[in-house]
């Protein structure tokens, strides 16, 4: 009998810039939660973006292999599953659930929108256009965006940190106007594709969630299970980024950043057998750690 193959934890850096501490604390946080449960544990290089570098990548992979970071299989880069995006969009419209949308940042900003949704949540300008109004925006030369045609204004996940969250779901792109698949379209179907049954990820993307696990749901994915943890933040309280200082693996050296993010943790370890061993999500800290240069 085959036994059946566990479920994945993963860790899906974008490489735009090297990775800078919180998201080396991130990564290794996603990495505890799925060996502490016993899931494999994957990589995911996301360069659909044009400001992404193959250089980059490989760096963020030295890095995170340098920190103690391991996976079990190659690293997925999303650039090389064109074809498997465009067969799932290509369902959606067979389907009725997408539809042209020409609108611009600027338009979605500027229009009216639900008392309860949130700046950006697309207000569905385009969503019910005849096809006279249509064929008049293709003449126009606007290439139009895919929208998803959402049945439903909010949906509930379940957070093993944040507990029942419940969020906008907006007619979301599928596909960019330049072709390109977008953001949550792409994260859906490659943890599904990659048997992803846990997302651990900051919480600066917590309201994501809702609307992926929306459309994972109509794909017929199984929800996986989210955690999504406090950020890192400068002396001011804001994001972290490249600005603050020394912040990135070259900058600070492995022993100096490992050592960091485990003191952040609470668990002092010199590597991450150790800190898998001390390992527990219900004593991590629910704050964000004000991270100081060095």
């Amino acid at each position: 009998m085959t036994r059946p193959t566990p479920g994945a934890g993963r860790f899906a850096p974008s490489p735009s810039a090297d990775l800078h501490i919180g998201n080396l604390r991130t990564a290794v946080l996603a990495w505890l939660f799925a060996r502490s449960t016993g899931r494999r544990f994957l990589l995911r290089v996301e360069d659909l973006d044009d400001r992404t570098h193959d250089q980059v990548a490989h760096r963020q992979l030295d890095d995170l292999a340098a920190i103690g970071v391991t996976w079990d299989d190659e690293p997925q880069w999303q650039s090389r599953q064109r074809e498997r995006y465009d067969a799932v969009i290509d369902g959606l419209v067979a389907r009725g659930l997408a539809y042209e949308c020409y609108c611009s940042r600027k338009d979605i900003l500027s229009a009216p929108r639900a008392p309860h949704a949130p700046e950006g949540a697309y207000p569905g300008t385009c969503r019910g256009l005849s096809d006279a109004e249509r064929a008049a925006k293709r003449k126009a030369g606007r290439p139009p965006a895919l929208r998803l045609r959402a049945d439903t204004d909010e949906y509930t996940v379940t957070d093993l940190l944040h507990g029942t969250y419940t969020g906008v779901v907006d007619d979301l792109v599928l596909r960019r106007g330049d072709g390109v698949p977008a953001y949550n379209l792409a994260v859906v179907v490659d943890d599904a594709f990659s048997g992803i049954d846990q997302v651990v990820r900051g919480d600066d993307l917590l309201s994501s969630s809702p609307r992926q696990a929306y459309l994972a749901n109509l794909l017929g994915y199984p929800q996986p299970s989210y955690a999504h943890v406090p950020l890192v933040v400068n002396g001011e309280g804001k994001r972290l980024a490249k600005r603050d200082g020394a912040v990135t693996l070259g900058e600070l050296g492995v022993r100096r950043a490992f050592a960091l993010i485990s003191e952040s943790l609470g668990w002092p370890e010199a590597d991450m057998a150790g800190l898998l061993r001390r390992f527990d999500p219900h004593r991590l800290p629910r704050e964000p750690w004000a991270y100081q240069p060095v």
